[in-house]
């Protein structure tokens, strides 16, 4: 498998858990490096371009106000097959459909 790059956000909500380090955890224990990381307060602007593939969808302002509603930490992961297994990590974009492990597991 090759060596990948992908950008990875972890969202307001898991910042504001304090849960960056158990998520990186995770990361690592998967094989992938983080090779870049900065915290960032995303402008609505920059959450509009960035989540645009949505913009027609009902709940793109919903999203967006989200992406906005606090600080979020945002890296490049790095690794043997990275884009897959931080898909992985990640679980299904529905929390109702996600497996057990990958959305809302870490609690303050």
């Amino acid at each position: 498998m090759a060596i990948e790059r992908t950008l990875s956000i972890i969202k307001p909500d898991a910042v504001a858990k304090n849960v960056i380090g158990q998520i990186y955890s995770r990361f690592e224990g998967a094989g992938l490096k983080i090779v870049a990381s900065r915290m960032a307060h995303l402008s609505r602007a920059d959450a509009e371009k960035f989540y645009a593939v949505h913009a027609a969808r009902p709940f793109f302002k919903d999203l967006v106000d989200f992406m906005i509603s606090g600080p979020v930490m945002i890296q490049v992961l790095e690794g043997e097959g990275a884009i897959l297994k931080n898909r992985d990590l990640m679980g299904a974009t529905d929390p109702k459909k996600a497996e057990k492990g990958t959305k809302g597991e870490f609690r303050p």
